[in-house]
């Protein structure tokens, strides 16, 4: 059984859980990174976070992963006996952590919830940026202002700082923004002053 993401205009993907009980972001994103570079994973990978929580267990951040072409999990073999991977019926590694993996993937194939870490044109989302150029440079569906129900207008620039994480929102990818100086928007997440890699962005 293969999980499919919602027809977001995408072609279909094969959606991969894993967990490896990571305590904070960051630290999920590094088990991410760590994922798409061991596997080679091509440029149309989407890689997400999410807060999850098993039974009683303590809550905790996985991922999830959409890839274009089937992997076998097999594949996570190379990764820290820990961690669980998960992709509709099957699972690999300890109980737990692949059931938490199998939670983050229902969420990524549901478009219910996730926050994009790796997504096509993450890399072009710099400096300061009109929301039209966001829109037609990235997977990113929609940029919405907190706490306002009016979409900004395409021309309303955004100043990135070099740090852009979308969300999953019924099935479209959405990037939070609130004000900031100069009727400029920023994303509401900012980053983190200790980044899990300075590479990764």
């Amino acid at each position: 059984m293969v999980l499919q993401q919602p027809d977001l205009g995408r072609a279909a993907r094969m959606i991969i859980g894993l967990d490896g009980g990571s305590r904070t972001v960051a630290e999920a994103e590094h088990l991410l990174h760590r994922v798409v570079e061991t596997l080679g994973l091509p440029d149309g990978t989407v890689g997400c976070t999410h807060f999850v929580r098993v039974a009683d267990g303590t809550p905790h951040v996985a991922c999830s992963l959409a890839v274009r072409e089937a992997i076998d999990l097999a594949a996570f073999s190379a990764l820290p006996a820990e961690v669980g991977a998960a992709s509709g019926e099957d699972r690999t590694g300890p109980e737990e952590p692949a059931r938490g993996a199998a939670l983050a993937a229902a969420a990524h194939a549901a478009g219910s919830g996730g926050r994009l870490v790796v997504y096509p044109g993450r890399a072009e989302l710099t400096g300061t940026l009109s929301v039209a150029e966001i829109l037609a440079r990235s997977a990113i569906d929609q940029v919405a202002v907190l706490a306002q129900a009016e979409e900004p207008a395409p021309d309303t620039l955004v100043t990135t700082g070099d740090h852009v994480r979308p969300q999953l929102r019924d099935g479209r990818v959405v990037l939070l923004t609130m004000p900031a100086a100069d009727g400029r928007l920023m994303p509401a997440e900012v980053r983190d002053p200790t980044p899990c890699c300075a590479d990764h962005g």
